[in-house]
C-alpha cells in the first residue's frame, strides 16, 4: 500500500482505538457494513491509513484488499490526514483566467504544503477543485464551508491568519 503523503507519524490514542473497535463490534456480521464502518471510523481518527484499514478488515473478517478497494474508490474516504481547515482552490476556467494558479502557488508557499497534503500541525489542508459553481466570483476559494470571492494573491496571508487565530474566528 502506498505511504500517505504529507502525513505526520501515525499516532492514535487508546481512546481512538477503543472507539474504532467499538464501531467494528457494533457492525460485525451485518451485510453491507463496510462503508458505514469506514465513515464512522474516519470521523474518529480523521483518515484511514493502512494500520486502521487492517484493524477494520480483521474486525469485520474481510480481506484487506476489499477494505483498501473501498477506501480508494470513494472520494469521501482519505488515506492521508486532513487539516482542521480545508482550503479548496477553484482551478476552473474563470478562476484560472483571473489568477487562481498564482493564488494556489502563494498558498502553497504560505503553508508549506502541496494539494492533497496537510500542515504538520494538521491545521490546514489544501485541495484543488475544477469548479465551485461561483464563476462570477472568480477567483474563488473556500475555507471549510466559507466562500471567499475575488481573492487576490496579496490577501492570502492575512486570510489564512484569520483561521490560525481561533479567537479571531473565520471571516469572509
Amino acid at each position: 500500500m502506498p505511504e500517505p503523503t504529507g502525513a505526520a507519524p501515525i499516532e492514535f490514542s487508546p481512546e481512538q482505538w477503543e472507539a474504532v473497535d467499538g464501531i467494528v463490534r457494533a457492525y460485525r456480521g451485518r451485510p453491507g457494513a463496510l462503508i458505514p464502518v469506514l465513515e464512522e471510523v474516519q470521523e474518529i481518527v480523521g483518515y484511514l491509513p493502512e494500520v486502521v484499514q487492517r484493524r477494520v478488515a480483521r474486525g469485520l473478517g474481510l480481506p484487506l484488499g476489499q477494505v483498501y478497494g473501498v477506501v480508494t474508490f470513494y472520494s469521501l474516504f482519505t488515506m492521508n490526514p486532513r487539516g482542521k481547515h480545508t482550503v479548496r482552490i477553484c482551478l476552473g476556467t474563470a478562476c484560472h483566467v483571473r489568477g487562481a494558479q498564482r493564488n494556489l502557488e502563494t498558498l502553497q508557499a504560505e503553508l508549506g504544503i502541496a494539494p492533497g497534503e496537510c500542515t504538520p500541525d494538521r491545521l490546514f489542508g489544501i485541495e484543488t477543485v475544477r469548479c465551485l459553481g461561483a464563476c462570477g466570483l472568480a477567483p474563488v476559494m473556500t475555507v471549510d464551508q466559507e466562500t471567499h470571492r475575488q481573492v487576490k494573491e496579496a490577501q492570502l496571508p492575512k486570510l489564512i491568519d484569520r483561521y490560525r487565530d481561533p479567537a479571531a474566528g473565520p471571516q469572509t
